[in-house]
């Protein structure tokens, strides 16, 4: 988004190129691939965790888990119908208060840092793994140390994705597109090739032991606080152990709400179809690849491959050996890709969550610079990936440790989710889309679905407080700190910037000499609209909702008054793009956004404001100039002298028409230049009638057209006007005519139409 700012009334006035944090608005496609660089990825490690938890039975689980994922999808498409910008923390801080708000951002926010060194020391794990499987085949004595080496590799794509992040979400959600798009091809590789095994093998009976409680087998670790006493042994607690364990292959779904803010027009469609592709997905993905890896990788071996799971997959398949290794490779590569990607979809969603935060005042407003160049929040970025690389060094490379401390975040972080957007149902009703199962009784709605859905979360969370040890202490540690530190920074924040309104963008300044095509990207043809009260921006609203941006560009402008020889003098950025025009643009950039369509923003300093706008709309050559309704005056007499202004307008001047919105009425139009009229139907049968009368004489001819008649009008009119004023003109027409009522209106000298009629 630009914002320029320019004087049309000094030659010494300057432009201020203000740039925010850009809306690089995205595709669904591109949507999904980032979220799914996440949850997809746990296909990889997921069910060998599992299985190390629970046994043979965890691919069951883990499949149903993947099931599951469409009531969180659920979930996040209700709270996301509302715009309620910044998922879980803003949805907990105004459902629950800000308290409960910093707690489980917090938890949250450690999901974000371990989730992506997790995903690279998993990718380490398959590339270090291949690495001596292929110098054992070739009987050469190298091995690599495989935690350390996973420890080197995952700190070199942090820093990879941590600089694609810095310049921009596009960038780094095209690699995350490109990545899901080499991991289709090995997921439809192995949907075809592990049913031919399967059949070729007959092995079809070879299913992993169905999941009931008589068949649980929990490791020591796997029972934590429980393993003392005959929790275990009640079914229902065991089945939810169970789940918990393996409730891991579905993280990365919080990145859900955080890329539903880039996600382009229209935007509750596009989510929802981003949500079913990513759950879809990842069912077959992770779900039933994992079901596959239980049945055809032969039980001895199994244990070999709980860190690589598909590689083992791969390496236990039909066919020739040589194929299945290179078929091994190539999934080690869409490992490492996806893997990698992970990162990526971590440090988009803890830079989301952290921007919502920053902007509520929890966070120093230093953090919230956007960068000179590319106009991200690249200062919440470092600190993300500083502490996803202290984390891989800490971890040494060890799966167990991360997977542990990992599935903290990932249970509470849901659970918190679901609760704050269950307490909003019973506080907002403006939900565009509402979870399921909704009973109502007594005239009263009933959200049974949301509820159940919710209460499995809480259980399942609870659960897993008693049972990963690791996860607990680390997981509760981390909360407790940052809950302190933004605590202490919102403290700080408050005390330092205590004039400093809430949830505003941050913008950068950059003086230029005058608009032109480097600073605007607008093209021809584009639409201006015009704001100043941001209580008043229904006409910008409307804009938004009904522009083809494949035609039209949005450029949003609005006139920074200033006195008569103010342009004299340079005016300071205060002067220029006060803490108003801030909070004018944070509000437009929260409609943009919530419509999902970007917009450029355009400051002009002036002493005429209607001058102003004309002039902005030719140099831009803007082919329609919006506006509101003026409390001042009414539209008509907006409408004159906006025309005026552009009459005096030096040649050559761009034609464009004005619309002005109200909120109560038909929008009115009022064509601005030369421009063909369009005629009341009255006009037209008199018209018809002239041209009839005329081509009737023989001495007028047959080659007499209707445009003549008005040419031969024109003329006389002009030729009248010179012997009589337009006044004496009006005088001789019919009082009770149309025409008459409409020339004698105030304005009426300029052409005017309501929209729908003349």
């Amino acid at each position: 988004m630009v914002i320029q700012e320019k004087s049309f009334t000094s030659a010494r006035a300057k432009v201020v190129v203000a740039t925010t944090v850009a809306l690089s608005f995205i595709s669904f496609w591109r949507g999904a691939a980032i979220v799914l660089s996440d949850l997809a990825s746990s296909a990889f490690y997921a069910g060998g965790a599992a299985e190390q938890a629970i046994g043979r039975s965890a691919p069951w689980f883990v499949l149903g888990v993947m099931l599951f994922s469409f009531a969180v999808r659920s979930v996040y498409m209700e709270s996301c119908s509302m715009f309620v910008r910044g998922g879980v923390y803003v949805v907990v801080r105004d459902s629950m208060g800000p308290a409960m708000a910093k707690l489980s951002v917090s938890a949250l926010v450690f999901d974000y840092i371990l989730t992506g060194p997790i995903s690279v020391v998993s990718a380490g794990q398959y590339l270090g793994a291949l690495l001596n499987e292929i110098s054992a085949i070739m009987h050469q004595a190298f091995r690599v140390e495989v935690n350390t080496f996973s420890a080197g590799l995952a700190i070199a794509i942090t820093v990879y994705f941590w600089w694609k992040n810095v310049q921009g979400v596009h960038e780094s959600s095209g690699t995350a597109l490109r990545i899901m798009q080499i991991t289709t091809v090995m997921v439809v590789t192995l949907l075809i090739w592990c049913p031919l095994t399967l059949l070729l093998e007959g092995r079809w009976h070879n299913l992993p032991p169905a999941p009931i409680p008589s068949n649980l087998m929990f490791s020591e670790d796997a029972k934590g606080w429980m393993r003392n006493g005959v929790w275990l042994q009640i079914s229902s607690i065991a089945l939810l152990v169970a789940f918990g364990h393996s409730l891991l292959s579905m993280s990365g779904f919080e990145t859900l709400a955080q890329v539903y803010r880039e996600i382009g027009y229209p935007k509750l469609k596009n989510l929802r179809i981003t949500a079913n592709l990513v759950c879809w997905y990842a069912v077959v993905c992770t779900g039933v690849i994992t079901v596959f890896a239980g049945m055809i990788i032969p039980d001895a071996e199994r244990p070999k491959y709980f860190d690589n799971l598909i590689g083992g997959l791969a390496m236990s398949l039909s066919g020739p050996y040589i194929l299945r290794l290179s078929f091994h490779i190539f999934v080690v590569i869409v490992g490492v890709l996806i893997l990698s990607g992970a990162v990526n979809t971590s440090l988009i969603g803890a830079n989301g969550i952290l921007n919502r935060v920053a902007e509520d005042g929890v966070l120093l407003p230093f953090f919230r610079k956007p960068h000179p160049k590319f106009g991200t929040t690249y200062r919440i970025i470092n600190l993300i990936a500083l502490l996803q690389i202290v984390t891989i060094i800490g971890s040494r490379g060890d799966m167990t440790v991360l997977a542990e401390a990992y599935a903290f975040g990932v249970v509470w972080s849901f659970f918190m989710k679901a609760l704050g957007v269950t307490a909003l149902r019973f506080q907002r009703h403006d939900q565009e889309y509402k979870f399921p199962f909704n009973l109502r009784i007594a005239g009263r709605e009933i959200p049974f679905g949301l509820g159940t859905c919710t209460l499995i979360l809480g259980f399942v969370a609870i659960v897993n407080l008693f049972t990963k040890e690791t996860a607990t202490k680390y997981g509760v540690a981390f909360t407790i700190f940052l809950f302190l530190l933004f605590t202490i920074s919102e403290r700080v924040g408050r005390r330092n910037v205590a004039a400093e309104k809430k949830g505003l963008e941050q913008f950068n300044l950059d003086h230029q000499a005058e608009i032109d095509d480097s600073s605007l990207t607008a093209r021809p043809g584009c639409v201006l609209v015009a704001v100043r009260d941001y209580h008043r921006m229904e006409h910008l609203k409307r804009v938004l909702e009904k522009t083809n941006l494949r035609r039209h560009d949005i450029v949003v402008m609005t006139v920074r008054t200033i006195s008569t020889g103010a342009g004299e003098y340079s005016l300071s950025d205060e002067q220029l793009f006060s803490s108003y025009e801030k909070e004018l643009f944070s509000h437009v950039v929260e409609l943009a956004e919530k419509e999902g369509k970007p917009v450029e923003l355009l400051v002009v300093p002036a002493v005429n404001p209607f001058e102003a706008l004309a002039k902005a709309a030719n140099v831009l050559r803007a082919s329609r100039l919006v506006t509101g309704v003026s409390s001042r005056m009414d539209s008509d007499e907006l409408a004159r002298r906006i025309g005026l202004a552009w009459e005096a307008l030096p040649e050559p001047r761009q034609a464009f028409s004005l619309e002005v919105i109200s909120p109560d009425r038909p929008s009115t139009y009022v064509n601005l230049g030369p421009h063909p009229p369009r005629l009341w139907p009255e006009d037209v049968d008199m018209l018809h009638d002239l041209w009839l009368s005329m081509s009737a004489n023989s001495q007028c001819g047959s080659r007499l057209h209707h445009r003549d008649v008005v040419g031969i009008a024109l003329w006389r009119l002009r030729r009248d006007l010179g012997l009589a004023g337009c006044e004496e003109i009006i005088a001789g027409l019919p009082p009770d005519s149309r025409l008459a009522r409409e020339l004698r209106k105030p304005g009426g000298a300029i052409e005017g139409i309501t929209e729908g009629k003349e």
